[in-house]
């Protein structure tokens, strides 16, 4: 696990968002695991999700590390924090250079097509003409899917996991839903680092609900006690939840991210979905999750349709959306499997 800062990198100019609104100053923080090879041919970039942060080898254990599929010792890991966030890159948090006062609830607009023109610059500025594998799940494979449709010569190897092609309007509804909790939040609307507290802990609580499944509440949370009028486990289990992402989060950021989330249609301006995945020319491997409802198998099953040459595999998971986090001994057979046909063809 990596304990040091994130490098950080200042892009050269300023960026244009797709909603039109200018960041004058952008800074990506960013990690990189093991060496880079003499044929720079190595690179294994990770597009992290909602509230992850550059250092994929502490969210990301049994996956990423010594000994792992993707192991330091053999790959060159990149991971960069996202636009919008607050562990490091350019977000709601940042001091605006004219006022040198966070922009809070007044940052612009970003869309996933914004955070994949800063790991754009950063892999320029990092001077990689290749990756060798570009992976992400949820946000991140929104990340990876869009990448690998605006630059199909660049990425040899594509893996996404329980992401989409356009997010769902059931998404959506989710990502407003707690957008409104934080909202409701009067310290919300004040402007400071600690507003909206208690709106990010119930939006927290309404997140998990399309996290997790009903199967995996009534195995981990149903209360002991047959007798209890109040109090119950699955009730202290979502505030517990709530104050964990309260301690190592911002309301600001939640929100700006969560809306990127909604953006995200890899065929808006494209002819639609198809004819925008059929630009792919990456190996992809696409992987689903039973269990997963905020991002069915569905919508895997209609990526690996559209991708040329696409493989499909489906996680048999009872931990929901969040599978694609925990269920490493998993990816990691399908991703053996992956390689064999890669190799073989």
């Amino acid at each position: 696990m990596s304990l040091e800062e994130p490098h950080l990198f200042l892009l050269p100019r300023p960026l244009r968002l797709e909603g039109g609104a200018v960041l004058p100053h952008v800074a990506v923080a960013y990690h990189t695991f093991g060496q880079l090879n003499p044929a720079r041919d190595n690179v294994v970039w990770v597009c992290h999700a909602l509230t992850a942060n550059a250092d994929v080898l502490s969210w990301w254990p049994g996956l990423f590390g010594a000994g792992c599929h993707f192991d330091p010792e053999e790959c060159f890991i990149v991971c960069a924090n996202v636009l919008g966030s607050c562990y490091g890159t350019t977000g709601p948090l940042t001091p605006d250079p004219t006022t040198e006062q966070p922009l809070f609830q007044q940052f612009p607009l970003v869309t996933v097509r914004d955070m994949v023109a800063v790991h754009e610059a950063l892999r320029e500025h990092l001077a990689l003409p290749r990756i060798h594998t570009l992976i992400g799940g949820s946000l991140g494979g929104q990340q990876a899917l869009e990448w690998a449709v605006q630059r199909p010569q660049l990425i040899e190897n594509l893996v996404l996991l329980a992401t989409n092609a356009r997010h769902s309007a059931w998404g959506i509804a989710f990502n407003e839903a707690q957008r409104l909790a934080i909202f409701a939040d009067p310290t919300y609307h004040a402007a400071t680092p600690e507003g909206g507290v208690a709106g990010l802990q119930a939006a927290r609580a309404v997140a998990l609900l399309s996290y997790r499944s009903y199967d995996a509440y009534q195995r981990t949370q149903t209360h002991p006690d047959q007798e209890a009028l109040d109090d119950f486990r699955a009730s202290s289990y979502q505030r517990y939840q709530g104050q964990k992402l309260v301690n190592r989060f911002n309301a600001y950021a939640y929100v700006t991210l969560s809306k990127a989330m909604d953006s995200h249609h890899i065929g808006r301006g494209r002819g639609g979905v198809r004819a925008a995945l059929g630009r792919i020319r990456a190996r992809t491997l696409v992987l689903g999750i039973s269990s997963d409802v905020l991002f069915p198998p569905a919508e895997q099953q209609l990526l690996a349709r559209y991708i040329p040459g696409a493989m499909y595999a489906e996680m048999d998971s009872q931990f929901g959306h969040d599978g694609f986090l925990i269920e490493t001994a998993q990816i990691t057979h399908f991703l053996e499997r992956f390689t064999v046909q890669t190799y073989v063809h």
